[in-house]
């Protein structure tokens, strides 16, 4: 199937479909990793979990295996991960510290600024030969924005501040939350979906699929005594951040720990919340303040990380594997002084919802490959419906973001990057939703 037919996106007439084979054709699958190799600055990891000059942890980003680390000097940088001698895996640990790293193949030795230190023979090698040239290799783009680092492959690509568009407000509402900055809290939860990667970042962006696929969260909240009685699910209306960026955003249902308090968290928290509360609005202003505390907010970088700030905030980067496979890494978000009760607050409302054995992530699971063994339908049962909310301004019970991410990636795949925003009746009113963003 041509990639330009892949998505029919037609607000005149009400209709936005994706075709499923963008799920299951293997083709589709190596020409979409080669376009995001090209256009997209991808996640890496945070600078909170590299805390001391020597700390390393190892990434896969894009089939591409990576060493992100802080070196001797304390600068962050990142490498591939692999000997420039015969290509063996240089870093073999998940995560450490080092002042060097040393192949196990042949004992080639690189120091964390990537310089070949110390080979066996070197003079058998002849008189030309050079360890600058054998330097480990660094992917060609680094940088990050409040902590959070990306890494780009075309040397060519637009700054990473363009390129995170109007997603960089959105981030500032989850990192200034904190009074001295976010970490994320030791511990990765890792697991593996037999679905499609793209399924997941529609499912994140899908604000109305949790009332019934994870009605028994909200049951188990209420049999406790939570959830706010009397909030409804108020939202503001969902954003293209552009380039193929989103938000949806609404008032939370439940409690916050960042400032919002729920019977659930019980009478005693209720002073300390309040405290953290005060502190906020002292700090950031009461409008602004009311939003970072009460609002729950999920925002999708594209192509491939969430940010969930909503019952706690995680960071969820997917990475593709086969069209019908993904691996998952989430990590839990805190503000760095958070200790004691406050952290075990956050912690227990990460694990209760979104952690591994919570009650959402299993369900998710479900649902998608759910989703990607009726793709085994194709050729007859070939479209997905992604049309809901497109004739109004659209929120949190809408399609709008899973449309937006849709959009980038035609643009993407079609290499017609940037994407262009459409004036469809939801493009229409971006001075509307500008002016309720600004509540």
């Amino acid at each position: 199937m041509n990639l330009t037919d892949t998505v029919v996106d037609d607000p005149e007439s009400g209709v936005f479909r994706v075709h499923r084979s963008t799920m299951t054709s293997q083709e589709i699958f190596d020409l979409e990793r080669q376009a995001m190799l090209k256009h997209c600055w991808i996640y890496l990891g945070h600078e909170s979990e590299l805390p001391r000059p020597g700390d390393y942890v190892r990434r896969t980003v894009l089939g591409k295996p990576l060493v992100f680390l802080r070196d001797l000097d304390a600068k962050i940088s990142a490498f591939y991960n692999t000997c420039t001698h015969r290509g063996a895996t240089l870093c073999r640990q998940d995560s450490g510290n080092a002042r060097h790293f040393q192949c196990f193949y042949h004992a080639w030795s690189f120091d964390t600024y990537g310089s070949l230190i110390a080979l066996p023979d070197e003079l058998g090698y002849g008189p030309h030969f050079d360890r600058n040239e054998r330097a480990l290799v660094r992917p060609a783009k680094l940088d990050n924005y409040r902590g959070f680092w990306f890494v780009a492959f075309n040397p060519d690509i637009e700054s990473l501040h363009s390129y995170l568009a109007d997603a960089t407000e959105y981030i500032d509402l989850v990192v200034d939350q904190a009074t001295d900055g976010m970490r994320i809290v030791d511990g990765t939860n890792l697991y593996s979906t037999s679905a499609n990667w793209k399924i997941v970042v529609e499912n994140a962006l899908d604000g109305y699929h949790g009332l019934t696929l994870h009605q028994t969260y909200f049951a188990y909240v209420k049999s406790l005594g939570g959830g706010m009685t009397g909030t409804s699910w108020n939202s503001l209306p969902a954003r293209d951040l552009g380039n193929g960026h989103s938000v949806i955003e609404g008032e939370a249902p439940y409690g916050r720990p960042v400032a919002r308090w729920d019977p659930l968290y019980g009478e005693d928290a209720k002073s300390d919340i309040q405290a953290i509360r005060t502190e906020l609005f002292d700090r950031c202003g009461v409008e602004r303040g009311t939003r970072m505390a009460d609002n729950m907010r999920i925002i999708g970088i594209f192509p491939n990380l969430l940010i969930n700030d909503i019952m706690a905030i995680t960071v969820r980067y997917v990475e593709p594997v086969r069209p019908d496979l993904m691996h998952v890494s989430a990590w839990a978000l805190a503000p760095i002084d958070e200790q004691g009760a406050r952290l075990r607050r956050r912690i227990d409302s990460y694990i209760t919802f979104i952690g591994p054995g919570g009650f959402a992530t299993p369900d998710d699971i479900e649902a998608l490959e759910s989703c990607q063994a009726g793709f085994a339908s194709l050729p007859e049962a070939c479209w997905s419906d992604l049309s809901r909310g497109l004739t109004r301004l659209a929120g949190l019970d809408d399609d709008f973001g899973i449309r937006t991410f849709w959009r980038g990636w035609h643009a993407m795949v079609n290499d017609n990057w940037p994407p262009n925003r459409r004036q469809t009746p939801e493009a229409v009113i971006d001075d509307q939703q500008s002016a309720v963003t600004e509540h």
